[in-house]
């Protein structure tokens, strides 16, 4: 039992479970989303938004702290670079667990863990609804639009009668 543990070993020695979720906050940073089981998604939020909050301090003291824990260049950079601007207004939870189900296999919990500001589906619903002007279910154009296909009507002249087709005078003959 793990009662009034800080932190979900994850059945792991400190040294794998360091280095594993080391590895999935570099994936999660550079590919904003991955799948994982929900005990590790878990484990992961308590670890990489610590770092995503150092990102708003662009300094070499911050980077060099990120770097300690991610020992991967290209995802200090990433992190700094594109993620940590976009967030510098959010004052916390940078990212997001959404429960997909159970696994095939062995039937694990399952769970997607994602950047938020950088969901673009969930974006993009949102703007739409900004952008999504207000306006009632009746049509008022019917009454504005009908007196002026009538005026049109009344100004324009008559149409002489249509004369045969050749086609119908060649019946006639």
């Amino acid at each position: 039992m793990r009662h009034n543990k800080a932190i979900n070993h994850l059945g792991r020695k400190s040294g794998h479970r360091k280095a594993m979720l080391a590895n999935m906050a570099t994936s999660l940073i550079l590919h904003k989303r991955i799948e994982t089981t929900v005990a590790k998604a878990k484990a992961l939020k308590m670890y990489v938004e610590p770092l995503i909050t150092k990102s708003k301090d662009d300094s070499t003291h911050s980077r060099r702290v990120v770097f300690s824990y991610l020992k991967n260049k290209y995802a200090v950079t990433e992190l700094f670079r594109t993620v940590g601007p976009k967030i510098a207004d959010r004052p916390g939870g940078y990212t997001r667990v959404l429960k997909t189900g159970f696994r095939k296999g062995d039937g694990a919990d399952m769970a997607l863990i994602e950047l938020v500001d950088f969901n673009e589906a969930a974006l993009a619903s949102t703007a739409k609804k900004e952008a999504k002007k207000s306006t009632t279910r009746r049509s008022r154009s019917k009454k504005a639009a009908a007196p002026a296909v009538e005026a049109a009507k009344a100004e324009a002249p008559a149409e002489a009668p249509a004369t045969e087709t050749p086609a119908e005078e060649n019946k006639a003959e």
